[in-house]
Parts: C-alpha cells; sequence; structure tokens
C-alpha cells in the first residue's frame, strides 16, 4: 500500500479558527509518524512559530487567484515530496484545484470552515460547485455545513468530524488586567458575526452591578468600521478601565488560566475552536445558540446557551455565573470532561485518516 503522504493548505497563517486547525492537523499528523507538510498560500503570520520542526513548510506568497509561479512553486513541491493527499481549507480550495488537475493522480479533501453557516444563503457557490467534483471528500464543521454540501455540491463523500483543540503554545507573556477570579475573556477576532457589541452591551449593565469584574477582548483588532465601532463603544460608554484589548496573542493557555468565564455572543458560527479552547481550559462558558456551540455545552451542566443577538439574556446568565463559584467550577469541571472525551486529537485524526484512505 502506498504511504500516506499529506499536505495541508491555508490561505494565512493569521490566529483564527481555520488556521490553528489547520496548524494543529499537520502537527498531528507528524507527531502520528505520517509524512506531513503545510502550505501557506498568501500571507505568513503568528502562526508559523507553532508548526511543528518535522511538517513540511512552504510559503507561496501568491499575489492574485490566479497566479502561475506559486501554482508552479507548489506543483514543483507536490512532485518532489511525492505528496498524495491535499488537504485543502475553507478558501484555500482553488489552489488546491490548481495543484491537482497539475497533479491529476492525488486525492483533494476539502475542508469547509464557513462561519456563516447561518447564512448560506448568502454564500457565493457558483465557482465552488463548479470544482467540487474534483474534490474526493469534504469535510464540514458542523452538520448544517454538511447537509449544505449533500444539496449543494458535486461530491459523494461528505463528513462531518468534530473540530479538536490542543495547547501547544505553553509561554506565559500576556498578563490580564484585572482582579483575579473575577475576569470574563471572550477569544475572537473582530469581525461583524462575532458580536462584540453585543456583549458589551451586556457589560455595560454588568460593570454597574458588578464594578470589580473586568472584560478581556482578545483578537485582531481591523482597521474598519466594525473595530472602529467596538473601540467608540468602549470610550463612550467609559469601559476603558473595564474592558481590556489584547490584539492577537498565542499564549492562550495562560490567558485562559487567568480567566474565570469564557464567553462567546456570535450571530453565527461553525464549530467554534474558542469554545474548545475554554473547555481544555476548565472554564465555565456563555455561548449564543449558534452553530455546533448547543451541541459542545450541556445547558445548565457544562455553560448556558442563550439566544444571539439578545444582550440581555447574555447579561442574566454572565450574571448567573458571576454570582456563583459553584457554578463555574462545576460547569467548567464538566465541559473540559467533554471537550477531552468528544474533542480530542486522537479522535478527529482516526476518523480522518479513514477519509484519506478512501
Amino acid at each position: 500500500m502506498t504511504r500516506i503522504k499529506i499536505l495541508q493548505i491555508i490561505d494565512s497563517l493569521n490566529v483564527g479558527g481555520a488556521e490553528v486547525l489547520a496548524v494543529n492537523i499537520a502537527n498531528s499528523l507528524a507527531d502520528a509518524g505520517y509524512e506531513s507538510h503545510i502550505c501557506v498560500t498568501r500571507k505568513d503570520g503568528d502562526l508559523k512559530n507553532q508548526i511543528n520542526r518535522n511538517v513540511g513548510y512552504l510559503f507561496l506568497e501568491r499575489k492574485r487567484t490566479i497566479d502561475l509561479k506559486a501554482i508552479k512553486k507548489l506543483s514543483n513541491y507536490v512532485k518532489k515530496h511525492s505528496i498524495n493527499r491535499v488537504h485543502a481549507h475553507a478558501s484555500s480550495y482553488f489552489v488546491g484545484v490548481c495543484v491537482k488537475l497539475l497533479n491529476p493522480k492525488i486525492k483533494l479533501i476539502w475542508h469547509d470552515h464557513y462561519g456563516n453557516s447561518e447564512f448560506l444563503n448568502e454564500r457565493k457557490i457558483v465557482a465552488l460547485k463548479l470544482f467540487s467534483n474534483l474534490f474526493s471528500a469534504i469535510i464540514s464543521v458542523n452538520k448544517t455545513l454538511k447537509l449544505w454540501a449533500e444539496e449543494k455540491l458535486v461530491c459523494s463523500s461528505v463528513f462531518f468530524i468534530n473540530n479538536f483543540v490542543e495547547f501547544r503554545d505553553l509561554s506565559q507573556k500576556t498578563k490580564l488586567n484585572g482582579v483575579d477570579g473575577k475576569r470574563i475573556v471572550m477569544l475572537a477576532g473582530f469581525r461583524t458575526q462575532k458580536d462584540h457589541l453585543n456583549l458589551l452591551k451586556a457589560f455595560d449593565e454588568i460593570v454597574k452591578k458588578f464594578p470589580d469584574w473586568t472584560l478581556h477582548l482578545v483578537g485582531k483588532l481591523y482597521d474598519d468600521a466594525y473595530s472602529r465601532e467596538v473601540i467608540s463603544f468602549v470610550e463612550k460608554q467609559q469601559l476603558k478601565e473595564s474592558v481590556y484589548f489584547y490584539g492577537v496573542q498565542s499564549d492562550i493557555k495562560y490567558i485562559l488560566q487567568q480567566s474565570s468565564i469564557g464567553v462567546l455572543s456570535s450571530k453565527s458560527e461553525g464549530l467554534p475552536l474558542a469554545l474548545l479552547e475554554y473547555g481544555l481550559a476548565n472554564l465555565a462558558v456563555v455561548v449564543t445558540d449558534v452553530g455546533e456551540c448547543k451541541n459542545v455545552i450541556e445547558q445548565f451542566k457544562s455553560g448556558i446557551v442563550i439566544e444571539k443577538e439578545n444582550s440581555l439574556d447574555l447579561e442574566n446568565a454572565l450574571i448567573v455565573l458571576i454570582n456563583s463559584e459553584e457554578k463555574r467550577k462545576s460547569y467548567g469541571a464538566l465541559h473540559l470532561k467533554n471537550v477531552n472525551n468528544y474533542y480530542s486529537p486522537k479522535s478527529f485524526l482516526d476518523q480522518l485518516i479513514k477519509i484519506y484512505t478512501l
């Protein structure tokens, strides 16, 4: 039997769910004894430092959608290393298709991380449907996306696999402000779907009742209207002594160890890695009912699931946890147990290898 040699393709190494998962898969495959590679098409980023030394690395510096120089560079790399499985993540499927056309014998797997799964009717589909007949398999990050792929795309092998999470950066660089035992944290880049404003509206009321509690926002701030609106809200409501921004950070384990409650206030999600990271850090959580979130959390046992875009519900749920250290501990303990049982690297890898060997 031909030895499996696998290449992950991702467009950037900025810290995000798809990017973290691509790096984690490449590392885990190498740890398990497979020949593992990762190709970054457009932008290097902070996650590069988390790629294992025994993982092959290629940076294409792709400048445009059809960049012949970059595609040729990737094709040559695939041939040189006799790669026979290409696992393309999110929007990198187009690069995967190009290399498949140049190397017809490889199997191309597409991993759909689409975060706006609540708004699939708005998704652009023409190119994806056209190229999907070249996919050997599709992996979806939630059941909604699996059903969508089965209905809309031309691929007979569609799978849903739970994301997995692990902490590889064990450094301790980011010291959180505020009082120990009274910190709420949200891990999320500043994009509209993450709905930081909903959280800030809830926290604006919370801090009036619990002035010692602080909110810590970890994720990339962009030079756009949404990020400016978030910052403006904090300034206007005079929350600068209670709400802290940290930008992109890699020492997530250390950040979460300093926190008491994890929160996600998203309008839409697939299966957010942040929610799993909260579990791995033993944190009680409040999350909105989007994507797979309600299937990760046992309601009022390992966390609290609330309606999206409802700041009053969010406020009340956070207050339940603020008022009860006992609930924070018991919810966090069960969340940790569930993440270890159902979202472990081994479980994910076992399912992934079966797909690779189809």
